[in-house]
């Protein structure tokens, strides 16, 4: 039986109130967070049963990458926040001569260079979920591969979400900085559409 204690829905009141952080950065890394604990209950299931023994090779690859990539994903939303805490802390240096202004364009540079960073790992640690998805789908204990799609679609839609924190970030960018990011996010966002279409066709096979 599930219990969703204090500090679970602490975090939901805190995205819910009228602060900007955490935001929809933070929220993409922790459903990402919720992506790798479903992998892994989708992995403990396929290894508890012989009758999936053709699934317990990924399965056990699933379950030591994502006990790593849980807590990073948990990381990343901490990080998230932090990362457009000092933007704003930026835009509040003084600029009333020539060297503040000076100092406070370029914290702000920097600011945005990480709060772009951040949302980007996101996407990237999605998409390693994704191929780990990917090929556990085929040999999966088969009572749970709703779950196995749960987690793909989760980590598709933080992998979307954290695409958009990095794009509106990279307005405020330099095009030498930007497009250096764009590139990387494209190429993430591509391998994503494929890998996402590839298993929900397994998962919709699979149902039958």
């Amino acid at each position: 039986m599930i219990s969703m204690n204090a500090g679970y829905e602490d975090v939901l009141h805190h995205i819910a109130s009228d602060s900007p952080t955490p935001g929809g950065g933070s929220v993409a890394a922790l459903s990402l967070a919720h992506a790798h604990a479903l992998a892994s209950m989708v992995a403990r299931l396929t290894l508890g049963k012989e009758i999936w023994q053709s699934g317990h090779e990924s399965a056990n690859h699933v379950l030591s990458e994502s006990s790593v990539g849980l807590q990073t994903a948990l990381t990343l939303a901490h990080r998230d926040a932090e990362s457009f805490q000092a933007v704003m802390q930026a835009f509040r240096l003084p600029k009333s001569g020539d060297d503040e202004v000076s100092t406070r364009k370029a914290a702000i540079m920097d600011a945005y260079i990480i709060a772009a960073s951040v949302p980007l790992e996101t996407t990237q640690n999605g998409l390693g979920l994704l191929l780990l998805l990917d090929d556990m789908a085929m040999s999966c204990n088969a009572n749970a591969i709703t779950d196995l799609a749960a987690s793909a679609e989760l980590a598709n839609t933080a992998i979307i979400i954290a695409g958009l924190n990095v794009r509106i970030n990279l307005q405020s960018l330099p095009d030498v900085n930007a497009d250096a990011f764009s590139s990387e996010l494209a190429d993430v966002e591509e391998q994503a559409s494929s890998l996402i279409g590839r298993i929900r066709a397994t998962v919709e096979d699979r149902m039958r």
